[in-house]
């Protein structure tokens, strides 16, 4: 059996995550696992670091013949049965017509929408959703949404496009809850790209109002050079520069988590689903987050977390010190979080459910090693 997925991102995020935990999980199964990239280092390194074979192809355009030409390359070096994950209609758009070209009917085209958009009404677009395997959905929000975009009595293909919610989860082992660092300051985490539609701007500006209080934030993450340097004057001239750290991005998050109380983020544009709250609930660390997108999908306001409105500075000032100064609301929030990841985000649900998705072919059988498995 072989698994690939088709990245075409040059920056690491969310969506790079995902697909790097279900490499492992697969390799893990003994299953051959490549992952296709438009060479990027920031993305490469991490997947050969975890063993995951990396190829590159000139992937970011629906019609591309060099990304079809590579992809056809990759296919043609092994005939085994293949599921090819994309994270993007374009690469998907590619990926079929590689299938196409070669005229293999053993491949299994899956593209996974991670963003809260409508479905795009271009020929290319309607081609890719009516003709791959599966469309999965990481919310409710995000297939809402996409389906919002279909005029049902036009398009008449609603059922091809329906497609399926599964909530992403993260590949890591489950340990104890860590106890919050016994001296210093409390210190509230953010962890994401460092971008302008994270709300970033808004936790300096509720620092601001917090001044003179003994917490701290974390801002972890990367980001373009400009942007970083835009929030770093924003919190000079908020003189709050004293109150953050801003330690880079690493792969070992969750020490930085542990070293926490409690995660901030609040978006402000609509999450798909939000891979960083899951590695707070992971840690039994409670979330202050916005509900615009997915959120209130797996996070209930004052049971695992705290939600707050897009922009609202003062109400989340009056939240983070809320967590600061409450350690016993932080323990009851975080307890709860923990145990909704365990209980119904952790690995073995999610990847219960993809294996239906990459193992089923057209007549409902499952094919490979794992149908015998499961």
């Amino acid at each position: 059996m072989r698994i690939i997925h088709i990245l075409s991102s040059v920056m690491w995020s969310g969506v790079e995550r995902y697909s790097l935990d279900i490499c492992r999980h697969y390799s893990h199964e003994g299953c051959d696992v490549l992952a296709i990239t438009r060479d990027a280092r920031a993305v490469d390194d991490v997947f050969r670091r975890n063993g995951v074979l990396v190829r590159f192809a000139p992937l970011g355009g629906f019609f591309s013949y060099g990304a079809v030409r590579a992809i056809c390359d990759v296919l043609n070096e092994d005939h085994s049965r293949t599921v090819i994950h994309c994270h993007d209609t374009r690469d998907a758009f590619c990926a079929l017509t590689a299938r196409s070209l070669l005229g293999r009917r053993d491949i299994r085209v899956i593209l996974t929408r991670h963003y809260v958009r409508r479905a795009g009404r271009s020929p290319f677009h309607k081609y890719t959703y009516r003709n791959v395997d599966r469309l999965i959905f990481v919310s409710e929000a995000a297939r809402s949404r996409f389906l919002s975009g279909w005029q049902w009595n036009k398009d008449r293909f609603a059922d091809d496009v329906s497609g399926v919610v599964i909530h992403n989860s993260l590949n890591i082992p489950l340990s104890g809850v860590a106890q919050e660092p016994p001296r210093g300051a409390v210190t509230g985490m953010y962890l994401g790209r460092l971008a302008p539609d994270k709300g970033l701007e808004q936790i300096i500006g509720a620092l601001s109002m917090l001044r003179g209080s003994r917490l701290r934030m974390r801002l972890v993450g990367t980001g373009h050079p400009d942007y970083v340097d835009s929030l770093r004057r924003r919190a000079e001239d908020a003189g709050v520069m004293e109150m953050i750290d801003w330690p880079r991005h690493r792969e070992d998050t969750d020490g930085l988590i542990r070293l926490s109380h409690f995660g901030v983020l609040p978006s402000t544009a609509p999450e798909a689903f939000g891979m960083s709250n899951l590695e707070f609930m992971a840690e039994g660390r409670p979330i202050i987050c916005t509900g615009n997108g997915a959120q209130p999908e797996y996070i209930s306001d004052r049971r695992e977390g705290i939600l707050v409105a897009p922009g609202d500075i003062r109400g989340l000032a009056t939240e983070m010190q809320r967590l600061a100064t409450d350690r016993h609301l932080r323990l009851t929030l975080g307890q709860a979080a923990r145990c909704r990841f365990e209980n119904e985000l952790s690995w073995p649900h999610f990847i219960r459910k993809l294996d239906k998705e990459y193992f089923l072919d057209f007549s409902g059988e499952k094919f490979g090693k794992f149908a015998e498995k499961n």
